[in-house]
């Protein structure tokens, strides 16, 4: 599957298990100390994102694929470039990641692509593909399957590819051979929770999106608080 993968643009693939029961605490803390804001579909779904067999009965093993979006003639100093954005406040900030074409549609393409190719290899099976469309607990999955880490900001790190990627994963009838997950390197490393200009990462692993700009610019319904208005400057969609 590794080639077909990369012919296909992803930039990695791995393979995890379904029993995510020891992620079913913390979501439930998270849930219950009202983190996720206006996302009532989170709520609603329960530990439906933490149990894929529940969600796609006869799932027993997960394919997880990785992208990374930065462009190719990304300039080595982009970081410099995005910060100085925020000095230009005529100048409305879309998070990169958004800048392109939707990537709902490309990974979810891609994806069926792949699940054509294995089914050409071993015949019809059963299988789901997800691009951050249903409840489905993709870091978690990504870092089981050895995309990356969490890092503090509950995001997946990867040494190569920052957390500047997109997650898919496929949920199969198929049993395969899990992929080994890799070390964490954040270390006491707080880069992200100094960064974050609303203080939305209140603790290693653990987000307000109530705080966080991504929530405050797309998925909030309301007016956002005025006292995280300075905060967030410019940024009108996402943050980076």
């Amino acid at each position: 599957m590794q080639g077909w993968a990369r012919g296909l643009g992803f930039s990695q693939i791995g393979v995890a298990g379904v029993d995510l029961s020891s992620s079913e605490p913390g979501l439930i803390q998270w849930l219950a100390q009202g983190f996720h804001g206006d996302m009532h579909y989170m709520q609603a779904h329960g530990l439906k994102r933490a149990r894929p067999a529940e969600l796609v009965p006869g799932t027993v093993s997960v394919i997880t694929v990785r992208m990374d979006y930065l462009p190719r003639d990304t300039p080595q100093d982009w970081q410099a470039v995005e910060w100085s954005r925020l000095e230009r406040p005529g100048e409305a900030i879309v998070s990169v990641y958004a800048r392109g074409r939707d990537y709902h549609k490309v990974l979810r393409a891609r994806l069926q692509k792949l699940c054509d190719l294995i089914a050409a290899e071993v015949g019809p099976f059963g299988h789901r593909v997800f691009t951050d469309s249903a409840p489905v607990l993709e870091a978690e999955l990504a870092r089981r399957s050895g995309q990356g880490w969490r890092g503090k900001h509950t995001l997946v790190l990867n040494r190569e590819a920052g957390s500047m990627f997109f997650l898919g994963e496929i949920y199969v009838d198929l049993a395969l051979e899990p992929t080994a997950p890799v070390t964490a390197h954040c270390g006491s490393c707080q880069a992200c929770s100094d960064a974050c200009p609303t203080g939305a990462i209140v603790g290693p692993q653990r987000v307000d999106a109530r705080r966080c700009i991504s929530y405050l610019t797309i998925e909030h319904a309301g007016a956002i608080p005025e006292e995280l208005r300075p905060a967030m400057g410019n940024r009108i969609y996402g943050c980076d």
